[in-house]
């Protein structure tokens, strides 16, 4: 059941000049459920907690606000993103004392790879 509280995101709006192309490889990446609707595209989260759609004809944004997806292996992630084509900008150790990466998406919005450290 999603969390629902003051405060909390709620929804992500992603430019992408392809949306189909877009949702297709977030749902192979990270297992978000898609769908479409009267020729727009909705993902849930793989938790069910974040909603959003692709915007087409919206031009990615320069970076300022940048989101994260978590990750079980952040190695893994890396390799499927790069295996879809997506250009790593930011190897993991770029955050010292953090287990991130950064990628450009399909849509060439720049978006986070998160994993909890082991402690």
């Amino acid at each position: 059941m999603t969390t629902l509280r003051h405060g909390k995101i709620c929804h992500v709006e992603l430019p992408a000049d392809d949306p189909e192309k877009a949702a297709e490889f977030y749902a192979r990446v990270f297992d978000w459920k898609v769908r479409s609707e009267h020729g727009t595209y909705f993902f849930e989260d793989s938790t069910d907690e974040v909603s959003g759609h692709w915007v087409p004809h919206r031009e990615s944004t320069p970076l300022g606000v940048l989101v994260y997806v978590w990750v079980d292996d952040i190695a893994a992630a890396v390799e499927r993103v790069i295996a879809e084509g997506c250009e790593l900008v930011q190897p993991v150790g770029g955050d010292p004392g953090e287990l991130t990466a950064r990628f450009r998406d399909p849509g060439g919005n720049i978006v986070g790879l998160y994993q909890e450290p082991l402690s």
